[in-house]
């Protein structure tokens, strides 16, 4: 097992790489603060979310989302997405494949 460090990605969120394998990587982002904000971007990888805890407003695509604990989703390759923290929080994000750009 490994250990991954906290990266600031923003302000008020950060992310933590949870375990990874060159076909999957799981990663926690943590929101620290309502209107923290995980920019709107795309990339080649599918990626799953779950909302352990907090409250979010996701854009994916067109398409705009209010998403609570216990809600997941799966977001496309290259579709624009992002999301605005309404409560504080965190979510699990599964990518395939790993997001090499995070180790």
């Amino acid at each position: 097992m490994s250990k991954f460090p906290v990266v600031k990605t923003g302000e008020d969120v950060t992310r933590q790489v949870l375990a990874d394998h060159p076909e999957l990587m799981v990663v926690a982002f943590r929101f620290g603060a309502v209107g923290a904000e995980g920019a709107l971007h795309h990339h080649p990888h599918v990626q799953s979310t779950f909302v352990e805890s907090g409250r979010f407003r996701f854009t994916v695509g067109d398409e705009v989302t209010d998403v609570g604990p216990g809600d997941s989703f799966v977001i496309p390759s290259e579709a624009v997405h992002g999301c605005v923290c309404l409560e504080p929080g965190t979510l699990v994000d599964c990518f395939t494949p790993r997001r090499d750009d995070f180790l």
